[in-house]
């Protein structure tokens, strides 16, 4: 079946070579460093190489606990790849030369094996739902143990990946160790073919992320920039067909409180013109981040046109919306405005989050809407009563404390391949009974 899979991935090769050449046309980053995508790599720097894999910016953004503290043992060195230039770019904002970064080779036999071979990692680590069958099979063929961390599968995923079932089962034998989020997950990687032994529910890394020391301060000004007495409206990780929505929630809200200002954060960087010309076109003159200029009180709409800032909108907000849920896409991090202390609405569409969102909605801390009026009724209620908005925002804090303590267990699984430890910690393997 991997025979199968890989003679459609060749077929398949001269397209993709083609999609990444017209995405250079619009983004230019995806034409640099091409080469590394075939495995064209420089020979990792260390003896004791650990490979983490990331696929974009949420991923890096969630195992950035597990990379600081793997970059406190000195005996390692420690490589970072993602597919994206975004995920690239977040790798480097947050931790610079203190790691080295590569692109992921493309899942092609000849890739994958001039990237093993010229990076030789003691340990691979695979962050949440990257399932590539030549990967895996290239690390189980040279004995390099490969950790799946903070996994996690969707009901969506797991429909796909069952129409494959010799294939799924296959990969998943190659894998050491599955360190997965919920027991549901564990259930979904078992129905694929996953040996039980091998899984322990370890939680969620993306309770672990702090905020960064300084960023309050920076939240206190940037919140004198946009105006210290009108309500603020943050929406993050916005996608196309997503922003129209919101701008016609925003008119219903304006409604009641017509000095509210909407901060809209694009989920990609190549729709942040984009996003402000559709704002423009709505009657509204955009103020974008990158112009670090103070809102007036006509401004309507901020433009979060900048990387890696969204934690910092978020802090600097009243109430929030997390893109991403109102069309198609499975939503993306909760977490970030809840350990930011404001309460949160999200749309219909949360496969990627369902079990954090259904922790937070019976804390009271998220509202989930069906439509543009529900959302608008939503973040209006929320801006109009101050008192509810803070008890709201501070049981979705509490949420998140309660279930930290995946770094811990993720960390004693690895250590099962780095000689420092000896299994995982009393607190993994059983945490069905966590909710907020």
């Amino acid at each position: 079946m991997r025979k199968l899979y890989t003679l459609l991935l060749y077929l398949l090769a001269p397209l993709v070579l083609l999609r990444l050449a017209w995405r250079g046309l619009r983004a230019p980053v995806y034409r640099r460093r091409w080469r590394e995508r075939f495995g064209l790599v420089r020979p990792a720097v260390g003896e004791r190489v650990v490979w983490l894999h990331a696929v974009s910016v949420g991923e890096v953004q969630a195992a950035a606990p597990l990379v600081r503290a793997l970059l406190q043992r000195p005996e390692v060195s420690l490589l970072v790849t993602t597919t994206t230039p975004t995920g690239s770019a977040r790798v480097a904002e947050l931790f610079g030369d203190e790691v080295e970064h590569f692109y992921a080779p493309y899942d092609l036999p000849g890739a994958v094996a001039r990237f093993l071979d010229r990076v030789r990692p003691q340990l691979a680590i695979i962050m949440e739902t990257e399932l590539w069958p030549n990967l895996f099979n290239g690390c189980r063929k040279r004995g390099i143990p490969l950790v799946l961390a903070n996994a996690r599968l969707s009901a969506r995923s797991t429909a796909g990946y069952r129409r494959v079932p010799r294939l799924m089962a296959k990969t998943l034998a190659a894998v050491t160790a599955i360190a997965a989020q919920t027991p549901r997950d564990v259930r979904r990687f078992v129905s694929l073919g996953a040996d039980p032994e091998t899984i322990s529910v370890t939680g969620n890394l993306k309770y672990e992320q702090d905020i960064a020391a300084g960023l309050a301060e920076q939240a206190v000004e940037l919140r004198r920039q946009w105006g210290d007495s009108r309500p603020v409206w943050v929406a993050g990780s916005t996608h196309q067909g997503e922003d129209e929505l919101l701008l016609d929630a925003f008119r219903q809200v304006r409604r009641q409180l017509p000095d509210c200002l909407l901060v809209l954060v694009p989920r990609h960087p190549q729709r942040f013109a984009e996003v402000a010309a559709l704002c423009g076109r709505r009657g509204y003159r955009p103020v974008l981040r990158s112009e670090h200029r103070p809102c007036t009180s006509d401004t309507g709409v901020f433009i979060g046109d900048s990387m890696g800032e969204l934690p910092l909108f978020y802090l600097a907000g009243d109430v929030a919306f997390v893109g991403g849920s109102l069309v198609h896409r499975g939503g993306h991090n909760l977490l970030e405005p809840a350990s930011a202390g404001i309460p949160l609405v999200t749309g219909p569409h949360v496969a990627n989050f369902a079990e954090i969102c259904e922790l937070l909605e019976r804390a009271g801390a998220c509202r989930r809407v069906e439509n543009v009026t529900g959302l608008a009724e939503a973040v209006a209620y929320w801006l109009r009563h101050p008192g509810e908005r803070a008890q709201a925002g501070e049981k979705g804090r509490r949420v998140v404390e309660k279930n930290r303590g995946a770094l811990g267990n993720v960390l004693a699984i690895i250590d099962r391949y780095l000689g420092h430890g000896a299994g995982v910690s009393p607190a993994a393997g059983d945490m069905s009974g966590r909710e907020a």
